[in-house]
């Protein structure tokens, strides 16, 4: 069995201990950016950055910072940390990460989670009612646009019928989804 070691970070902008101040949103981004350039050169095997909405945390949407990312290095995976599928599209969220992968083939991952916090609920108009259902259902398309270049799916209580629609671009393999 293979260990791995990784970094995993949602943006965090908190006042620093010693000064009190909070670093801006884009120097942070800038700082995960060069943050993700060194660990990829010391050979630190996974980096993974999270997402929410709100003024403490940089990173709203993590597959931008990831795509700069997958650009600056070679060898690094890259993953969501997580992408919360309650509150976002599955087709958009496949056609995203598929295409981050052909810029790093092989090296990028969706983490896919329910989010523990439920800020995004209210800002993209979802009743925290359906959380579970939610997840269940829009992970249950992910999953198959991940195996299936040509869509099927008979739609949901949350999620839009496709009928026999490709879905594009494709990554060159199956994305791991965990």
């Amino acid at each position: 069995m293979k260990v791995e070691l990784g970094i995993s970070t949602f943006g965090e902008t908190t006042p620093l201990e010693k000064t009190g101040e909070a670093i801006s949103h884009d120097e942070r981004i800038r700082d995960l950016l060069e943050e993700i350039t060194l660990a990829d050169k010391l050979g630190i095997d996974v980096y993974t950055i999270g997402k929410h909405h709100r003024k403490d945390f940089a990173v709203s949407a993590p597959e931008i910072v990831l795509a700069m990312a997958a650009a600056q290095t070679k060898q690094i995976h890259l993953s969501s940390a997580t992408t919360n599928l309650p509150t976002i599209d599955p087709i958009r969220v496949y056609e995203q990460y598929a295409t981050i992968d052909t810029a790093a083939p092989g090296r990028i991952e969706i983490m896919a989670g329910r989010g523990s916090f439920t800020e995004a609920f209210d800002l993209f108009g979802y009743d925290l009612e359906n959380y579970d259902e939610l997840f269940k259902e829009k992970l249950e398309m992910l999953v198959k646009i991940n195996q299936h270049e040509i869509l099927n799916w008979p739609g949901g209580k949350f999620t839009p019928k496709v009928d026999h629609t490709g879905i594009y671009p494709r990554s060159q393999k199956p994305l791991p989804i965990s």
